[in-house]
């Protein structure tokens, strides 16, 4: 059946794969069928070239389809991993991007538990034994906790 589909094609059968996997990619965005897509026009490509040969066998083509999709998604993943930085990279993760941040306590530092507030959030914090109005540092945040220290 695929050699079939392949002859009546011929080369365009490759673009129109490729055009259906960069559509796909346009509806389910991901990056991984763009490369799939780009690896089966490459495919058509070469087959306006080699289509009237003996070696350029349907096997061959889907061969030479599987090797440049698993090519072409490793240099992709590679180039998306290095283009990846952001300004922000503490954006998801807000308690972690806290650390280092200082603040006055609005609650004090009593058995070890107080507050602080922090923009428009009031967190709960742990440390030394504090008054309210204290200035601090925070050094750790865990679970929605921070840890403080007196700040210099």
């Amino acid at each position: 059946m695929i050699a079939q589909v392949l002859s009546e094609l011929g080369p365009w059968s490759w673009w129109i794969v490729g055009l259906v996997f960069l559509g796909l990619e346009i509806l389910v965005p991901g990056v991984f069928l763009l490369w799939i897509g780009l690896a089966a026009i490459v495919v058509g490509a070469l087959s306006f070239l080699l289509w009237g040969a003996d070696l350029w066998s349907w096997q061959l083509q889907m061969l030479v389809f599987a090797v440049l999709s698993l090519v072409f998604a490793v240099v992709g993943r590679r180039i998306t991993a290095a283009n990846a930085r952001s300004d922000q990279p503490m954006l998801n993760r807000r308690v972690e991007g806290l650390v280092g941040r200082t603040a006055t306590l609005e609650e004090p530092i009593r058995d070890g538990k107080g507050r602080v507030r922090l923009d428009d959030t009031t967190w709960i914090v742990q440390g030394p034994e504090m008054p309210a109005g204290a200035r601090v540092r925070i050094v750790m945040a865990q679970a929605g906790c921070l840890t403080v220290e007196p700040a210099t």
